[in-house]
């Protein structure tokens, strides 16, 4: 395990003075002993989570109240103007607060500004100026906007009103993909729970949604041209349950409710295993002609489309041009792990053709890495999520497709898989992969955790959540938080700022906010949870 130093060496210069509004305060975490000396309790930009790039506190802060306006700036530009409307919703929800959304850019408050040539911002990033007469968010784009009004939420007290601290953050992202993945398929699970995890992710900055929408246990996403799909194959989950699909028109509203919080959605249609939902919806998808029955273990690696059926590829073209149809993101997941009934000649011709599919249908492939041992098509993402085990061929073809120059989305089973169980104790969950305690979770550097895929090839990190084990909102949260929030941090933060010690303090700080958004997060007993 590895564990980097923290080096904020950013301007930190916390706690300096009386002139800050918010004064430096001692308190004590649930691991205090009788006879501690009381622990220094984060200063207000200390607690920010992810850490920002830069951050520096000076002068007076602004009282947040009851008088406070929202100002979008001129120009009228509806998009600023809808993330000015989110984040008053947002600000509005703890404070009570009536928060106007108003246009024009003077006057005290805070102050929403587009500013192209805004420095040490790039796309995503922002800066965020506090002082006596409000708050000012200035980014280069209407998502970097966004990302500052996350960052604002943690500056406002969680009950509101309160003072925001006066100061300057100039924040960027270190990595473009930061992203969850959601299993619906193993368990079926509603749009609306779904939308929660988004809201969830989006406050983290987390920016990509990877939805996990068939598997042998359901298919979960309506499909015109292939009915059965969703009103048969549907009909089934891990235990024998109901489960569920979704339709077209609930799935566009996920999508677009997901892009009002710069959330990119990557659906997934896993192939040519994890199929027995497909194979049992149409005969004709399988080699002897016969539709095996619905399936509702948890076993993998048993099941594969017929790769010899030109009738396979018919399949492919039409389920997938609908999802393209329907996402408007620039990627598309085609699984293609733990294809152990799929002869590896067969794979490799088999993968060959469903990535140019993606490719006629405008989109970019993204598949599980296993996709290395055959031929990966220009441009295709690989998601590696193997483990300190994982066969060293295994990783090696990994870094030789990352030299050929396709980028990697790391996600370790044993440091970002979700669903691995904390400790023994933990009911919900799995341990094929060792357990993942919040510290393991965090504790590792994506830009140099693959021997030979230096950062420059790794697009980013996603924390898959598989849910064979996991059937309701309570144990999805638990087994998600608080190790998602580590993975924010490991996608956004500087390398430098990365460290348990440090880490562990601003995790700790977030917990009176999962609180109020009634979040059964683990309180893991290395982080000094404040009462």
């Amino acid at each position: 395990m590895r564990v980097l130093r923290r080096t904020l060496g950013t301007l930190l210069l916390l706690c300096a003075g009386p002139a800050l509004v918010t004064a430096c305060t001692t308190a004590r975490g649930d691991d205090a002993r009788p006879g501690d000396a009381p622990r220094a309790a984060p200063a207000p930009f200390e607690r920010l989570l992810p850490a920002p790039a830069s951050a520096r506190a000076e002068g007076p802060g602004y009282a947040f109240g009851a008088g406070t306006v929202i100002r979008t700036g001129p120009g009228h530009d509806e998009e600023v103007r809808k993330v000015g409307e989110l984040l008053a919703e947002q600000l509005r929800g703890p404070s009570g607060l009536p928060l106007p959304v108003v246009d024009g850019a003077e006057g005290d408050g805070i102050r929403l500004r587009i500013d192209e040539e805004a420095e040490g911002t790039g796309d995503e990033g922002y800066r965020l100026e506090s002082g006596p007469t409000g708050v000012t968010l200035t980014a280069r784009t209407p998502a970097g906007l966004f990302h500052a009004g996350q960052t604002l939420r943690q500056l406002v007290p969680v009950a509101g009103p309160g003072a925001v601290p006066g100061g300057t953050v100039t924040d960027r992202p270190r990595f473009a993909y930061r992203g969850a993945m959601v299993d619906i398929a193993r368990h079926f699970f509603t749009v609306e729970q779904v939308k929660r995890y988004v809201d969830q992710l989006a406050q983290y900055k987390v920016n990509t949604l990877h939805l996990h929408l068939t598997d042998d246990q359901g298919w979960r996403l309506a499909v015109d041209s292939w009915p059965r799909l969703a009103a048969y194959g549907g009909g089934s989950e891990v235990g024998g349950g109901p489960g569920g699909h979704w339709t077209k028109d609930q799935y566009r509203e996920l999508v677009a409710y997901a892009a009002d919080r710069y959330v990119d959605v990557v659906p997934e249609i896993d192939m040519p295993g994890h199929t027995n939902a497909a194979l049992a919806s149409y005969a004709e998808l399988n080699c002897d002609g016969k539709a095996p029955d619905r399936y509702t273990g948890i076993k993998v690696g048993f099941s594969s489309l017929c790769v010899g059926r030109e009738r396979t590829y018919e399949f492919i073209d039409e389920v997938l041009g609908e999802l393209a149809e329907l996402t408007p993101g620039r990627y598309l997941h085609i699984g293609g792990d733990e294809a152990n009934s799929t002869p590896a000649a067969d794979y490799a011709a088999f993968m060959d053709r469903a990535q140019a599919v993606v490719g006629r249908h405008g989109k970019t492939v993204v598949a599980w890495h296993q996709l290395a041992s055959a031929r990966p098509a220009a441009g295709a993402v690989l998601q590696y999520w193997g483990h300190d085990r994982t066969a060293a061929a295994e990783k090696a073809a990994v870094a030789a497709a990352a030299k050929a120059g396709h980028p990697v989305i790391l996600s370790p089973a044993d440091r970002l898989y979700l669903d691995m169980k904390y400790d023994r104790a933990t009911k919900p969950g799995l341990a094929w992969a060792g357990y993942v305690p919040v510290r393991r979770a965090y504790s590792w550097d994506p830009g140099a955790y693959l021997s030979g895929v230096p950062e420059s090839s790794v697009l980013g990190v996603e924390a898959p959540l598989w849910t064979e084990t996991i059937a309701n909102r309570g144990d999805w949260e638990l087994m998600a938080f608080p190790r998602v929030l580590g993975l924010a941090e490991l996608g956004w933060s500087p390398a430098g700022a990365l460290g348990w010690d440090a880490y562990r303090e601003r995790l700790a700080a977030q917990g009176a906010r999962l609180d109020a958004q009634d979040i059964a997060y683990f309180r893991d007993p290395e982080v000094p949870w404040q009462r």
